[in-house]
């Protein structure tokens, strides 16, 4: 954990006091997390779900930052499970009629596109449908599968997230997420603190969950 800088927090100016738990030191002017209590929250955290895994659960990750996009799609793929990782759409959650709405146009848009009825279409309006099937593709890729809300939401950063799991909180689903020094841990069901800005601290945390999530499915499969 160390060599993968989970224990760097946030600026000491930048904190919030919730997380002094957390916190084992102050190091130049910057919090460390107690690395102690990462590993026992992260080992809680693998231990859900892989129960929920066995149990045939769904999973939703959101990570939307630049740098952990291509992170967050390569651990939602490899675990089999949903994501967001480019912008939260509004309403993704709380408003799932609406969501739903746009699958249909997402699949439909998908389905003249590979049978060639776009190029069919008079140039201008071809173009204007390939720009809405490529805006669908960006924001509903991850979860064009979905057919109800998940079971259980995985939250990279939680202030780049905050509207996420504000729904999750209103529809009561349960979250994991990487809480850094400047986050509120009362928000989440089980928070993992860990630097969440560093692309090796992400991973490293996802690897963990995506592997225990793997597990517990392959115990599931097994006893279909």
């Amino acid at each position: 954990m160390t060599e993968a800088g989970v224990h760097f927090g946030h600026g000491t100016r930048k904190w919030n006091p919730k997380m002094a738990p957390y916190i084992s030191a102050k190091c130049k002017g910057i919090h460390i997390t107690n690395l102690t209590r990462t590993a026992c929250f992260l080992s809680e955290a693998c231990d859900l779900v892989f129960d929920a895994a066995s149990r045939g659960k769904q999973f939703f990750i959101v990570g939307t930052k630049n740098k952990e996009d291509d992170l967050v799609a390569w651990a939602a793929i490899r675990a089999r499970c949903h994501y967001v990782n480019k912008k939260w759409l509004g309403g993704m959650l709380t408003n799932w009629s609406t969501t739903e709405t746009r699958f249909h146009k997402f699949r439909d848009l998908r389905t003249e596109q590979k049978t060639g009825g776009l190029d069919r279409l008079p140039k201008r309006d071809a173009a204007m449908l390939k720009r809405q099937l490529s805006h669908l593709q960006t924001y509903l890729g991850g979860i064009k599968y979905m057919t109800g809300l998940p079971d259980i939401v995985i939250i990279v950063d939680q202030h780049e997230k905050y509207m996420a799991l504000q729904e999750c909180i209103m529809l009561g689903i349960p979250t994991i997420c990487l809480i850094d020094t400047n986050c509120d841990p009362d928000l989440i069901d089980i928070s993992i603190p860990a630097n969440d800005d560093a692309i090796s601290s992400i991973r490293l945390i996802l690897n963990k969950l995506v592997f225990a999530i793997c597990e517990g499915r392959s115990g599931y499969i097994r006893n279909l």
